[in-house]
């Protein structure tokens, strides 16, 4: 079996700017202002736009926001966010909750979301991978796809219960968690530096991606030994699927207590870049 520091650095598909999101990290390097292409077109549906930006705001973790919420996170005016929260509320993708003023996701939020994981056959094909994987290791693995400004996990497997970070199919991880520095570094260069910039404080450092990189060319994965998370070591690796459905990326990951680092670089790297290679289309 060829060894997974030998492998060929995936090719990627061109990137595609997406519209402002908001933020919340610490700053480290300026945002710079965004106006993808998709913006520019005059078939560009700006009110969509912006409702689907208010969407993203309900992330893992957060149980309901207000309108005040969601203009601070969208940078959108308040009559704006007005408009929309009750225009999707009549629509059924928000719920409004009279006793607090705020809103939360909808069914029909999880309709959409159903019919993308129901057809996605890259998910099908890695369950039993993953889940031998999760139970060789103990430690959590998750199949990830890049969403804009933030890696969203489409399928993810527990392996053990000591496991106190159990995050579930839809959640989004930062470009900071292994996952999203390894799909910043199956990127080419200057595309790499181009989505860099326009997340601007949301990636990682300049010296973050570098180092992933490098992981990347020289072992076929990358690392985030508790940075991501306090005490999380966590690896992953990229690879375009022989689907057809896109670039992916497969993660592993646990408290170090679990997971060592000796042992995350070595055992589980490899177990990982094994489960990978089955997935993976031609270069």
């Amino acid at each position: 079996m060829q060894s997974f520091s030998d492998r060929k650095r995936i090719p990627h598909p061109a990137s595609k700017p997406d519209e402002k999101l908001a933020l919340s990290q610490p700053a480290r390097r300026k945002r710079a202002a965004v106006t993808g292409e998709g913006g520019a077109s005059p078939d560009f549906i700006t009110a969509l736009a912006r409702g689907l930006d208010v969407l993203r705001c309900f992330r893992h973790g957060v149980n309901a926001l207000g309108n005040l919420d969601l203009a601070r996170l969208t940078g959108l005016p308040k009559p704006t966010i007005s408009r929309i929260t009750y225009t999707l509320t009549e629509l059924g993708y928000l719920r409004y909750h009279p006793d607090t003023g705020k809103y939360s996701p909808g069914y029909g939020v999880l309709a959409l979301g159903y019919g993308l994981l129901a057809g996605l056959e890259v998910r099908e094909l890695a369950k039993a991978s993953m889940t031998e994987l999760a139970r060789q290791t103990g430690g959590a693995v998750a199949l990830g796809a890049f969403d804009g400004d933030a890696m969203t996990y489409v399928e993810a497997v527990h392996g053990s219960s000591a496991l106190y970070l159990r995050l579930p199919v839809g959640y989004r991880a930062s470009l900071d968690s292994a996952m999203g520095r390894a799909y910043l570094a199956s990127l080419p260069e200057d595309e790499c530096a181009a989505l860099a910039a326009r997340m601007g404080e949301a990636a990682p450092d300049d010296a973050v991606i570098c180092r992933a990189r490098a992981e990347l060319r020289e072992t076929g994965c990358c690392f985030a030994i508790g940075e991501w998370q306090s005490d999380i070591n966590a690896v992953a690796v990229p690879f375009v699927s022989l689907t057809g459905e896109g670039v992916f990326v497969m993660s592993c990951g646990g408290p170090a207590s679990l997971l060592s680092e000796a042992e995350l670089r070595g055992r589980v790297a490899q177990s990982l870049a094994d489960a990978v290679e089955g997935l993976a289309g031609g270069a």
